[in-house]
């Protein structure tokens, strides 16, 4: 080894050595911990039915934030579990919350407060509302959902007649839909109708997730991959020395 180079016998100097040795460590910690926050942040589940295309279809594969039920906005897709619906994870689009009074439809639109919500999720040219809902004043502490597929989904217009008006506690929500991972589809585009009645939630912490496992990953390939690249240019420096030696 020589001392003015200061290069290692595997043909890479000590400096290179120790930057690709910690480019793996931190790639380890960023890709594992990418995976375990994303984890302990978000469920996953499959879509049981088409009430929510376009948004979602049945079978998509979805990632729910973790969120308490008193977090949850008007325009929230949610999961949520209500015995009386069959006790199962369903998922639906909150449309009003306790205190709002929604109806529809005016102008084919769905209001709420008396304010006409715009619902560009919804199937183009399709009413915000096959049948007319009439003027119901969400208790506190409720949700008012419906599916992006208003005329098939069995959704709280299925159980008007049942107490609360159709509504379910925001206890029975279990998570807020972030994105369709299967097929890729993405994050779900934020509800902007809403804002006029107050604000709407954030995405969560998805985008932040995956930059982690992806720099990760690329770290610990590059720094795993350092070593061999430095090993072999060594090789051809030195075989460029011997050639030239010998001329």
């Amino acid at each position: 080894m020589s001392r003015t180079t200061g290069r290692t016998d595997e043909g890479h100097g000590r400096l290179g050595s120790t930057l690709s040795g910690l480019a793996v460590a931190l790639g380890c910690v960023l890709f594992l911990g990418g995976f375990v926050w994303g984890a302990i942040v978000y469920q996953p589940y499959t879509v049981p039915t088409e009430s929510m295309t376009p948004t979602i279809a049945a079978g998509d594969r979805v990632l729910a934030e973790r969120v308490d039920g008193g977090d949850i906005r008007r325009g929230d897709v949610v999961v949520f579990k209500q015995k009386t619906w069959g006790d199962m994870p369903m998922v639906k689009r909150v449309v009003a919350v306790g205190g709002d009074t929604v109806a529809c439809c005016t102008d084919d639109r769905l209001t709420v407060n008396g304010k006409r919500i715009e619902e560009p999720y919804l199937p183009k040219g399709q009413a915000a509302e096959s049948k007319k809902i009439p003027a119901i004043e969400v208790p506190k502490g409720r949700l008012f959902l419906l599916g992006d597929e208003r005329s098939g989904s069995l959704d709280s217009t299925a159980h008007l007649t049942e107490a609360f008006n159709g509504t379910v506690p925001r206890s029975a929500v279990k998570g807020r839909v972030d994105a369709v991972v299967w097929p890729m589809n993405g994050m779900l585009e934020r509800p902007t109708g809403f804002e006029a009645l107050g604000a709407i939630s954030s995405p969560g912490p998805l985008r932040l997730v995956l930059a982690a496992v992806v720099a990760g990953a690329v770290l610990v390939l590059g720094g795993a991959a350092y070593g061999p690249v430095a090993k072999r240019a060594g090789r051809r420096g030195r075989a460029r020395t011997e050639l030239a030696g010998a001329r």
